[in-house]
């Protein structure tokens, strides 16, 4: 059992991948993220695992780039949520820290992301990066 990149907890157990974002990398189409920590926590195994279609599918077409190009140097540490919250039934923000490695040089991505609930889906819209 592989555990999920994201690290999701159940208790004290990490979850494996295909309980925790697998299901919504392997099956985009019917099994949406139900929320949008877990669309954070699933858009994040996406980087970990270079799934750009995922990634494009799940970015607010408004802010969505046309691609995506992946550094083969990046290794990706782990990933933290601080905080999480609904802003109205369709809005929310998640603040997160991912942490990766480029080139032996440790890094720190602290972001307030921001979804958006559209047709029973969410949706990354964009973030503001945090100190």
């Amino acid at each position: 059992m592989t555990t999920c990149p994201c690290g999701r907890l159940q208790g004290k157990k990490t979850l494996s991948y295909v309980q925790c974002c697998g299901r919504y990398l392997e099956s985009f189409d019917s099994t949406p993220a139900p929320d949008p920590e877990s669309l954070m926590r699933s858009r994040y195994s996406a980087f970990v695992l270079e799934r750009a279609q995922y990634l494009l599918d799940t970015w607010d077409e408004k802010h969505r780039p046309a691609q995506l190009d992946f550094d083969p140097d990046v290794k990706w540490l782990g990933l933290a949520v601080k905080a999480h919250r609904m802003l109205g039934p369709d809005h929310a923000e998640v603040e997160f820290i991912a942490r990766s490695r480029l080139h032996g040089i440790a890094t720190r991505l602290h972001e307030l992301s921001c979804f958006e609930l559209r047709d029973r889906r969410w949706y990354y819209v964009d973030g503001v990066m945090l100190k």
